[in-house]
This record gives structure tokens, C-alpha cells and sequence, in this order.
């Protein structure tokens, strides 16, 4: 096991020109505006309890389900994120507001603890009846990391205090023991809230209750899923009277250590094998360890788009078959990519391999990133890899929960860039960062200076207080070929293991490495197995996957472009009004004439004419209005 582990978000100052620029967007605009989509769909009043409960904003779905029932976890997302935002730059009104939400919650909750609007407001007698479907452990879970997140920040308790008492009724409900349930949710979450309530307190009771969790999930017969469904029945509250015909959906068709292949909803397989992973570097559990070890590798090898989104299908917003990525259809929801870094980063503190860094970040430049505007107040919810320009970002959904991860994702970035032991430190991302470790009892202030993700030229200084030998591991991304450093000046050997140069030396005041990580454009091709990409290729350039739009390629549907093969790719610098400033790819190819078309078929090939194709990040796509874009390219 590695004996890494992540510097807090509130200690890393984040300091470079991409993030910080991000980081104000998320500050200034999106918290702001995602309270006041909070009021104006409801969920604010919601937590009040209106007596008689109002019509629902969102009514059943045939199977009786409402998104109305995990409102909780929004609120709870969005304190998460604000407080993380608070981290940075304190704000009174955000505060104010903040509190104004923990007042409803403080005077919904129940005596014996219990906390959940949508049951308390609309049916209370049905509590703990539907682990399946109705997400009341998940909402406990993002209300947790909420109040912890708050509390890190600003050392206010109260809203802690309140989900401690929720935590320990759900410890007395759930469990092995006499009379209580042995289930667990049917949406995976409280497990990695439950990892950092133990990591706050330091008591154990809350590492077992999520370990609980994860070990019950699965076993069976009975499968209680349908233990509960059965007793639903009887008591007349089961609208349909339907099984699932497996429990692949939940992730829940076989107890979690036997499970070696990724299916089902993509965002609960990314929560569940998050905690896993967390549990298995707690608790040295080699079992849990092995069985995360074989299902990223089923992600990576047969599942995972170029973007490092997941989840083809809008069907189970999740996983269909190996090598299934189409491009137009995707949903690679934003959550998805979101956990994806949550699972990567635990990843990494289980066994520190730039592997797993390598897909944190491809995740969180390109997938995740391109859920928020450049505006920081509309969204993607899916994330295709190609659309014929009816593609739009939405001001908010009727299933809120992208918005709020991605923006907590933002505001607390800054814990994914560097980590400490107690001999040596380690650098994950580049792009502009400072913070006062701790490394053996030693004080070690660090500053990690550089244009990054445009430019692979880094800076680092490294002050201890007093003299200290120690490594300082650098990660040297699996996409740079030919990295080079210096030390005070003077060129030295990388010799990358897994990953990460590591540099040991006794460090002193005013110390600075220079690592070099050259960024030429590359082409990237899919295994031919991914028959929607055979023939096509698509840009990369660092941790930047490319896509080729019409606002930069003026003239009809991009989809009419190809690039030749033999073709440069010319890498330059610009700046545009909406976008900022930016690396663009440009190339030359071919453009196919449609304006003699007019039937739907015909026996001449189509004319084409020469033609310059241009690229820009994938995450900047549909800023600039509606119009066609595509990853993967045709090849001429």
C-alpha cells in the first residue's frame, strides 16, 4: 500500500491561470446561481416541510418514482461546493445562506435522528421502505460530505452535529444485529461520505458502517431488494408489481469482491468502487484491492471514450456491452467522469501508479471539465462525442445532480495536484499551485509554477525549514515522451518508475527543479474493435483531447470534414472572445462539396475540395451557440 495521502483542498492555494480562472467562474457565478435555481424549482421550500405538501414539480414516472425524492442531495451537493468555494475566499452571503439551509434541516430532523425531507414532508410511514429506488442513504451520504466540507472550512459544528445524530440513526437501523435491516442503497454514496467522516473523527464506528455497506451489497438469497419489495406489497405501496430481472443496475447481482466486470448505472459503479478502494487501503483488504485492481482494468480496456467519459447508454445511464462507444448517442454523464477522478485518486493512494493519474487527469480536463460553460452557468449533463449541432448546454435540469458535482469538483481541485509521506512528496498535476506540507515533522513550503495545461514547462521551489532528505516525486504523464528536469540549474537523469521520477536529496531553502514535459499534437486511434471509430481519427495534445466545431470551421456540418493522415498538425496560439485564451490545432484536409446533392442517394462519388480543419479543446464545445462538432475525424 502506498503511504501517500492527499493535502487537503483547503491547504493548496491555487495559484496558475487555468484553474484560478475556473475557481472565480465557480465562486462569482455558479454558486450564486445554482442557490437561486435551488429556490426557483423548490427544493429550498422543500426542506421546510409545507403542511399540506404542495403539488409535485416533477410528477411519478409510471413505476411511481419522482427525482423529487433525492432533492436532499442537491442542497447537500451545493453546500458541499460552496463551502469548498468558501476555502478560497470567504463570502458572507454564501455563509449566510449556508446556515439559513442548515436552520430548515436542524428543525426537520427527527428525535431518534432521522433526516429526510421528502419522507417527513410527504410520506413518513414509508421511511426505509425502498432502499431499491428512493436514494435515502445517497441523500444522507452528499448531506454528510456537505456538512463536512462546511466544517473543514469554517470550524462551525452545527451542521456536523446534525448529521452525526442522522449518522448514528442509520447505525442503529442498519446492521447484522436483531431487528435491524440488513440492507443498503440502491444508489451508491454513503460509503465514501462515511471514509470521510472517519478520516475527520478518527472513530472507527464509521469506517465499519460504510465497510457494512459494501460487504452486505449482493449476498444472496434472499436479495433484499426483494425482501423489501415483498413487504411493499403487503402493505399496498408497490405501485407495479415488478422485479428486476438482475441486479447488474445497482451493481448489487453479486457481493462486490466477486464482481470483474463494470456494468450498470456508470456513476453508482464509480461511488461504490471509490469506497472500495478507500476500504481496501484502511483496512489492507487485499480482497477489495484485487477486485478494484480487474475492473479498471475492464473500464480502461473495453469501456472508457477517449474523453474519459463513461456510459454509453441514456437507457441505464450507464454500461452496455465492451467496445460499445458510440459518438453521437453518448451519454457520458458528467457525474460520471466526476467519480471516475474520485475513483482514480483513491486508486492512486492504494498504489502510487501514474496510471492511475494519467486518467484523473484525461478526466478532469475533458470529461468532467465540459460540464461547465466558460459563463459558469450552464451545463452538460451527457457529453457525446460528436452532435449535428442540436446539441445545447441547459440552464438547469430536472435532475440537478451534474451541476453541483462539477462545480464541487472545481472548487476543490486543489486537493488533487499533490500528496505527502513521511518521507518524500509527490506531484499528481501541474498548473499552478503553493502549500505548506508537512513532510516527517519537517515544515516544507512548495510552489508549483506553469502555464499548464498549454505549456509543459514547470516550475517547483521547494523551502524546508531546516535542511531535510526526502523524495520529491514528479509525475511524468504517460503521454510525454521525452521529459527532462534540472535541479539548482543543473540537468539531471529521469529515470520514471511507474509513472513518477523521483528526485532524493537533502532539500535546503530556496531549492527549484525545472521538469520539461514536451506537448506535440498527436493523433489517436480506437481499437478497431470500436467499430463506430474505425477509419477516424482524433486529436490529443497533453491532457487535452481536441474536437473539431463549426464555429471554427465555418461552412456546413463539420461532419463533412476529413483529415489527411500525412497532414501536419500545426499548434498554435490564440485567443477568442468567448473561449479566452487558448492552444488550437489546425491541419489540412478535405471537405465534401454537398451543394449538388440533391437526392438522398446517388451513384457519383461526392466532390471535394481542399480545406483546413480546425481544433479546439473538447471541454470549450457549444460556447459559442449551437452547431456541429465531432471528435473523431474521417480520415482522408
Amino acid at each position: 500500500m502506498s503511504q501517500y495521502h492527499s493535502v487537503r483542498f483547503v491547504d493548496v492555494r491555487l495559484e496558475g491561470d487555468f484553474w484560478k480562472e475556473r475557481l472565480d467562474t465557480v465562486l462569482a457565478k455558479t454558486i450564486p446561481s445554482q442557490h437561486k435555481k435551488l429556490a426557483e424549482y423548490g427544493l429550498l421550500d422543500s426542506l421546510k416541510l409545507p403542511n399540506p405538501p404542495p403539488p409535485l414539480r416533477f410528477p411519478r414516472h409510471p413505476n411511481g418514482f419522482t427525482v423529487q425524492v433525492f432533492w436532499d442531495s442537491d442542497v447537500g451537493k451545493w453546500i458541499e461546493a460552496a463551502s469548498y468555494a468558501l476555502s478560497h475566499r470567504r463570502d458572507a452571503d454564501i455563509e449566510a445562506k449556508i446556515e439559513a439551509i442548515v436552520d430548515d434541516f436542524e428543525k426537520a430532523q427527527l428525535p431518534d435522528g432521522y433526516l429526510n425531507c421528502w419522507y417527513l414532508g410527504r410520506e413518513p410511514e414509508k421511511r426505509w421502505s425502498n432502499m431499491r429506488d428512493n436514494h435515502e442513504l445517497y441523500n444522507a451520504g452528499h448531506m454528510l460530505e456537505g456538512a463536512i466540507a462546511y466544517f473543514e472550512t469554517t470550524g462551525r459544528r452545527r451542521w456536523l452535529d446534525i448529521m452525526e445524530r442522522y449518522v448514528e440513526h442509520i447505525r442503529q437501523t442498519f446492521g447484522t444485529g436483531p431487528g435491524q435491516k440488513r440492507g443498503y442503497c440502491g444508489h451508491q454514496e454513503i460509503e465514501i461520505a462515511l471514509i470521510k467522516l472517519y478520516h475527520l473523527t478518527k472513530e472507527k464506528k464509521h469506517l465499519d458502517l460504510a465497510a457494512y455497506f459494501i460487504n452486505e451489497r449482493g449476498n444472496q438469497p434472499p436479495h433484499y431488494f426483494d425482501v423489501e419489495r415483498e413487504e411493499r406489497i403487503k402493505k399496498g405501496w408497490e405501485m407495479q408489481r415488478y422485479a428486476q430481472s438482475n441486479y447488474e443496475y445497482s451493481q448489487s447481482h453479486k457481493p462486490v469482491r466477486e464482481q470483474d466486470k463494470v456494468v450498470g448505472h456508470a456513476v453508482r459503479a464509480m461511488y461504490m468502487y471509490t469506497a472500495m478502494a478507500d476500504l481496501a487501503v484502511e483496512l489492507n483488504d487485499a480482497g477489495l484491492r484485487k477486485a478494484c485492481e480487474t475492473l479498471w482494468d475492464d473500464v480502461m480496456v473495453t469501456k472508457m471514450y477517449v474523453t474519459a467519459g463513461l456510459g454509453p447508454s441514456e437507457h441505464n445511464e450507464g454500461f452496455t456491452y465492451d467496445y460499445d462507444l458510440p459518438n453521437q448517442t453518448a451519454y457520458a454523464e458528467t457525474c460520471a467522469s466526476v467519480a471516475l477522478i474520485f475513483w482514480a485518486q483513491r486508486m492512486l493512494h492504494l498504489d502510487l501508479d501514474g496510471k492511475y493519474a494519467d486518467i484523473l487527469e484525461l478526466a478532469l480536463f475533458n470529461g468532467a471539465l465540459s460540464g461547465l460553460s466558460r459563463d459558469g452557468e450552464h451545463y452538460f449533463y451527457m457529453n457525446p462525442l460528436e452532435s449535428n449541432g442540436s446539441a445545447n448546454r441547459w440552464d438547469w435540469h430536472t435532475c440537478p445532480c451534474c451541476t453541483m458535482n462539477v462545480s464541487r469538483l472545481v472548487a476543490s481541485v486543489g486537493g488533487y495536484f499533490v500528496s505527502t509521506a513521511p518521507d518524500g512528496i509527490a506531484f499528481h498535476l501541474y498548473g499552478g499551485i503553493s502549500s505548506n506540507l508537512d513532510v516527517g515533522g519537517t515544515a516544507v513550503a512548495v510552489r508549483e509554477t506553469s502555464n499548464y495545461p498549454w505549456s509543459g514547462a514547470i516550475s517547483i521551489s521547494v523551502d524546508p525549514a531546516t535542511p531535510k532528505a526526502f523524495d520529491l516525486k514528479l509525475r511524468v504523464p504517460g503521454w510525454c515522451k521525452r521529459a527532462t528536469a534540472k535541479v539548482n540549474g543543473e540537468t539531471i537523469t529521469l529515470s520514471p518508475s511507474k509513472g513518477y521520477a523521483t528526485i532524493h536529496r537533502t532539500w535546503s531553502k530556496g531549492d527549484t527543479i525545472t521538469l520539461d514535459l514536451p506537448m506535440p499534437a498527436e493523433r489517436m486511434f480506437a481499437n478497431p474493435a470500436v467499430i463506430m471509430d474505425v477509419g477516424r481519427v482524433a486529436l490529443k495534445r497533453g491532457p487535452l483531447v481536441y474536437c473539431v466545431e463549426e464555429a471554427d470551421n465555418p461552412g456546413g456540418r463539420v461532419q463533412r470534414l476529413k483529415l489527411s493522415r500525412q497532414s501536419e498538425i500545426v499548434v498554435g496560439e490564440n485567443r477568442d472572445a468567448v473561449l479566452g485564451g487558448l492552444v488550437t490545432l489546425t491541419a489540412s484536409g478535405k471537405a465534401i462539396d454537398e451543394s449538388d446533392w440533391s437526392g438522398l442517394y446517388r451513384t457519383a462519388p461526392p466532390r471535394e475540395a481542399a480545406a483546413t480543419l480546425t481544433a479546439v479543446p473538447y471541454y470549450l464545445w457549444a460556447n459559442r451557440g449551437k452547431g456541429s462538432m465531432v471528435v473523431w475525424v474521417p480520415e482522408a
